[in-house]
């Protein structure tokens, strides 16, 4: 008796323990009656009948990675490229994803391969090398759509790679190397034609700057000219003003029949034309008799004239 208390004791335990189930965040579980689905069992501790019920499934509804491997794809102009991707999808009903689809991942990873050689067959080379956001925003509205009855959203489908033959690469690369002497030439010509425009427009200012400043000394010099021309004719109007004076007074003094005076204006001119014949550069040396007394004679009537006049006489005159 006491064992087999005992044992119904244990048997009660063992039933009540799996009867109990914990599921943990992150998580949904299946339950099964009698291999028939029941229920869903969301995070969180829930009961069960023990020998009746049981878990089918355990299935994370986090959002997961599924690796798509590289395969060869043809394109539309007949280039074979090598390509592979990641897709991100997510549960979001666990019965469909339990029993709609016999294993999950791998029917998701081999729908998606078979869509991207379709997607990306259907493309030339350069469309696929140029329009990769397309490509994957395609796939992943193909995708999600055929996966929406297993009950699971396809968010993202990355492509990954995409690997070109390697002659149609080398090709590329010669033609990037020309493109690139083709910038570093137009970008070299332009820096020259920058540098001659600069220079031809320093040249220009340089010159207007020359230009000015030789019109500033121009004027200066005519300002200079001007000013000399207007002292030299004052002095030639002053010197003419005392030669008229000194005309109108030997004047009358002849008129009132002063030989002194007729000395002073034979003198004067006799003097104004030896100093013409002495500065000539045709003439080296003059000979010619002078009448020491007449000149003498002359000088002393020039002094009584300058002493009527009210002029002091030099040293020397008297």
């Amino acid at each position: 008796m006491d064992i087999v208390a005992i044992a119904i004791v244990i048997f009660t335990i063992v039933t009540l323990w799996k009867g109990v189930v914990t599921v943990p965040q992150g998580k949904e579980y299946t339950v099964e009656r009698f291999g028939k689905y029941r229920a869903t069992f969301s995070p969180g501790l829930h009961w069960l009948i023990p020998y009746v019920d049981s878990i089918g499934h355990k299935l994370s509804m986090m959002e997961q990675v599924l690796d798509v491997p590289s395969q060869e794809v043809i394109t539309k102009d007949n280039a074979m490229v090598g390509v592979d991707g990641v897709v991100f999808f997510q549960i979001l009903d666990a019965p469909k994803a339990a029993y709609e689809v016999q294993n999950l991942q791998i029917a998701t990873m081999q729908l998606t391969m078979t869509n991207l050689r379709t997607v990306m067959g259907s493309m030339d080379l350069d469309e696929l090398l140029s329009q990769r956001d397309h490509i994957n925003s395609k796939l992943l509205t193909v995708v999600d759509e055929a996966t929406t009855p297993w009950g699971i959203k396809v968010t993202r489908i990355e492509i990954r790679d995409i690997r070109p033959p390697t002659d149609l690469v080398n090709a590329m690369a010669r033609q990037m190397k020309a493109e690139r002497e083709k910038r570093a030439n137009i970008l070299e010509a332009e820096g020259f034609r920058a540098a001659a425009i600069l220079k031809a427009e320093g040249e220009r200012q340089s010159q207007i700057l020359a230009a000015e400043g030789e019109k500033q000394e121009q004027i200066l010099e005519a300002e200079g000219r001007r000013e000399a021309a207007f002292r030299d004719a004052e002095a030639r109007e002053r010197q003419a003003e005392a030669e008229a004076k000194a005309t109108m007074m030997v004047s009358q003094a002849i008129a009132q029949g002063d030989v002194q005076a007729i000395n002073y204006f034979v003198a004067t001119q006799y003097i104004e034309a030896l100093g013409k014949i002495a500065t000539s550069p045709n003439e080296k040396l003059v000979l010619m008799p002078l009448e020491a007394a007449s000149v003498i004679g002359a000088i002393g009537g020039i002094a009584e004239l300058a002493k009527r006049v009210g002029v002091p006489a030099a040293p020397g005159t008297g």
